[in-house]
């Protein structure tokens, strides 16, 4: 055994023995649908006037921040009635200090003192609170920040404050800083924009025109009407100069949680109307056991499938890939686990998947290991599959490069679910690439250079070439003699989905559209599972269930008519005999207008930059081909659901991420063969010359990348199909979504990216070489 073989067998043993180690010691959280969680329940109290709709919507916006800024992944927050915001969270740990949190109304400002105040002087002193979490006042209207008022400092001395010279909005970040070697301990570093820069210095200046030890001389920093840090300016300040940078630190005798909190709340920003907490209960999951169950089959069903697939295709090759692929999905268990994931049900389907989609890269290196071996480029089975490896890495590194890339900058300019999608996508992307470079090779290379496999190398996988091979080399099919032809099929494909959409419209689900829910008690506890189904029976199978406390019932659904309303009381009361209805109020949308922005945002930056780097790695005409046959995917996956009358809801927005996430991989491994043949046929070493056709080596590339196409394309197809069918009615949209997306992306990967990228080619026959 080599010293690289030892380096990448110590090394998969430590992932998997860590990842082992993570998923035993730490616990994943489960979403609302899988465990349920804390419902509360926040009306505004604004000053002057009640609240419009604009107002509350804002303010759904702020408690966004704050929810993802606690680290509480896929909440529900809508909009319901007119003053108030309901707020669902999974697994959270300390529900009423969540409910504090999100209640603060952070009026963040900052002020110059004018002096100290006396007993006639205007706003009666408070009692001085701890400056930390106990800080926090009743919510209530706020006085005027831009006048002058009196408060006590820290010391309980009251204080005149000049008008607010800055706000939150005039800081750009605030972080929470440990300073042992200083002494200032737990604080808050605050930087200020462009705007709030000129601003501070301003503010600091007039104060240093002030003698030392003069309270006039100190800037008070107040939140929610609480004076928690008041400083004096440092005497090497010059009058009218002040503190330039734009930096400062809010000291308080902070401990660790009330400085990360303090900084939650001035990133995220102040509510724009005070709001209340006027209920907090816990809730039931938002699907039942039996659907949990049946999906929970459905995965183990596919992912069993899926292997067996691989075993019969790759034989002993197959059997590590299994092996290697059970390690990916440890990894990934456990790397979601470490970052704190919340797994809702689509979440965990898309994992399963990701397991299907991760066969990708052995059988990239498997298919290229056969093509060695076949060539009688490498003579045995172990130098075939190191060939394998070598040849295979261009492709994957190019592939799974384009979804990191699409992954990052979710994260980074999207929020919410489309946030948290992009993190677990990128979990699976590298995860992949460790089970499928690090796992897979080690475990092979010890297994073939055995003496079994060196003397019968049929049961390695890599000596035959496989069905697909064997009939494409009979056959000797040219797909891209006609290119138009195929460019034509998905011009109509493209006008049929369009006129889906345009004529028959998009069935926009609950989280997009808002529409009404209604809360019942009951006579008798009601089995959610049961509710399901008679809401169904009635005409409403997306209607959304949750049990909240021992005999109260809450529904949610589309828009209702009166009617239908009735309706909707009338089934529930045959399971229980008598129900009440408590609350009817109409709820905004989950996915409110601005999460959308921030998501179409992301997703175009992503495709741009994802442009970028295949043209880059590439060229601009196969980067172009690439994104274009992307989005032809989606356009044809939202037609299909148009013409379907399916639901286009949070699901299918999970099936939607994961098709784009995927989708490019299939056109990049096929543009990467066509470069690797470009440069064999400019080098001469094909003995084609440097005036190969390109169209004949599309053509060419298409043939040798079909296996590859054809065995990862099925083996994703098996898990999604056991899920479609086994899964019931909770994952069958997603299921059937990705299906088409599955089916649709294989497709245009060989007849619309690389028909593309044929003809603009053609267009331009002075273009230089890959």
């Amino acid at each position: 055994m080599s010293r690289a073989q030892r380096i990448r067998g110590l090394l998969a043993l430590a992932v998997v023995a860590l990842s082992l180690y993570v998923a035993v010691t730490v616990p994943v959280h489960l979403g609302l649908d899988l465990r349920g969680g804390t419902r509360i329940v926040l009306e505004t109290r604004p000053a002057d006037a009640d609240a419009d709709a604009d107002t509350v919507d804002r303010t759904v916006e702020v408690l966004r921040g704050r929810v993802d800024a606690l680290g509480v992944a896929e909440p529900t927050i809508v909009r319901s009635g007119d003053d108030r915001i309901v707020v669902e969270l999974p697994g959270v740990q300390d529900p009423a200090e969540a409910a504090r949190v999100l209640g603060r109304t952070a009026q963040l400002t900052f002020h110059r003192v004018l002096g100290t105040a006396g007993a006639g002087s205007e706003g009666p002193p408070e009692a001085a609170p701890e400056a930390g979490r106990d800080a926090a006042p009743t919510p209530g209207p706020h006085p005027d920040p831009t006048r002058p008022r009196v408060l006590p400092d820290e010391s309980g001395r009251p204080l005149r404050l000049g008008a607010a010279a800055l706000t939150g909005g005039h800081v750009e970040e605030a972080a929470a800083r440990f300073d042992q070697q200083g002494g200032a301990g737990w604080h808050v570093t605050v930087d200020f924009e462009d705007a709030g820069r000129d601003r501070w210095a301003r503010l600091t200046g007039e104060a240093a025109c002030r003698p030392a030890g003069d309270p006039a001389r100190r800037v008070a920093i107040v939140l929610d009407d609480r004076i928690i840090s008041s400083p004096q300016v440092d005497p090497a300040v010059g009058c009218g100069t002040g503190i330039s940078g734009g930096t400062t630190m809010i000291n308080g005798a902070f401990d660790d949680g009330d400085a990360r909190e303090l900084a939650l709340l001035v990133n995220g920003g102040a509510l724009p109307v005070p709001v209340e907490t006027v209920e907090q209960r816990t809730v039931g999951p938002t699907l039942g056991a039996q659907a949990i169950s049946a999906s929970a089959r459905a995965a183990a069903v596919g992912s069993a499938l899926t292997v067996l697939f691989v075993i019969v295709v790759y034989r002993l090759l197959g059997v590590l890939a299994a092996a290697a692929l059970l390690c990916y999905g440890l990894i990934s268990y456990a790397a979601l686990a470490a970052l704190g994931a919340t797994l809702t049900l689509p979440g965990l389907a898309g994992f399963v998947l990701a397991i299907g989609m991760a066969v990708d890269a052995n059988v990239l290196v498997f298919e290229r290991a056969r093509e060695e071996y076949a060539a009688r480029h490498r003579p045995t089975p172990r130098s075939a599959l190191a060939a394998g490896f070598r040849n295979a890495l261009s492709a994957i590194a190019d592939s799974n490069t384009t979804t990191l890339i699409a992954a990052g900058l979710l994260f980074l300019l999207a929020s919410g679910p489309v946030r948290g999608f992009g993190v677990t996508l990128g979990i699976g992307v590298l995860a992949s690439m460790v089970s499928a470079l690090v796992v897979t090779r080690a475990l092979a290379d010890l297994a073939v250079a055995r003496p079994g496999p060196r003397r019968r190398p049929h049961l390695t996988g890599i000596a035959h070439t496989g069905v697909v091979r064997d009939r494409l080399a009979r056959r000797d099919p040219h797909p891209m003699r006609r290119p138009r032809r195929w460019l034509a099929v998905s011009a109509a494909a493209l006008v049929l989905a369009g006129t889906g959409i345009a004529l028959r419209g998009l069935d926009l689900g609950i989280e997009f559209t808002g529409g009404r829910q209604i809360e019942y008690a009951t006579t008798t506890p009601v089995d959610p599972d049961r509710a399901r189904a008679a809401l169904a029976d009635a005409g409403f199978p997306h209607a959304v269930v949750q049990t909240s406390g021992e005999n109260r019932l809450t529904v949610r659904t589309g828009q209702l008519s009166d009617a239908q309303a009735d309706a909707v009381g009338a089934a529930v009361g045959e399971l229980t005999g008598r129900a009440d209805e408590l609350r009817d109020e109409a709820i905004g949308p989950s996915l409110g207008a601005e999460l959308r922005r921030g998501a179409i945002v992301a997703l175009a930056v992503a495709l741009g930059a994802q442009l970028v780097y295949l043209a880059a790695r590439f060229r601009l005409l196969l980067g172009t081909a690439a994104v274009a046959a992307l989005a032809h995917d989606v356009v044809i996956l939202v037609g299909v659901f148009a013409w379907l009358g399916k639901p286009v809801d949070g699901v299918f927005l999970a099936a939607l991420l994961t098709v784009i996430g995927y989708s490019v991989n299939d056109s990049v491994v096929v543009f990467d063969r066509v470069r690797e043949l470009t440069r064999r046929a400019d080098g001469g070493s094909t003995g084609e010359g440097s005036t190969a056709s390109f169209r004949r080596i599309a053509d060419r590339a298409l043939r040798q990348t079909l296996p590859r196409t054809v065995n990862t394309g099925t083996g994703a197809a098996i898990v999604l199909t056991a899920l479609a069918v086994l899964g019931g009615d909770s994952l069958a949209d997603f299921a059937l979504a990705l299906l088409v997306g599955l089916a649709v992306g294989t497709y245009s990967s060989m007849f619309t990216a690389t028909p593309l990228a044929v003809v603009l080619h053609e267009r331009r026959p002075g273009a230089r070489s890959l």
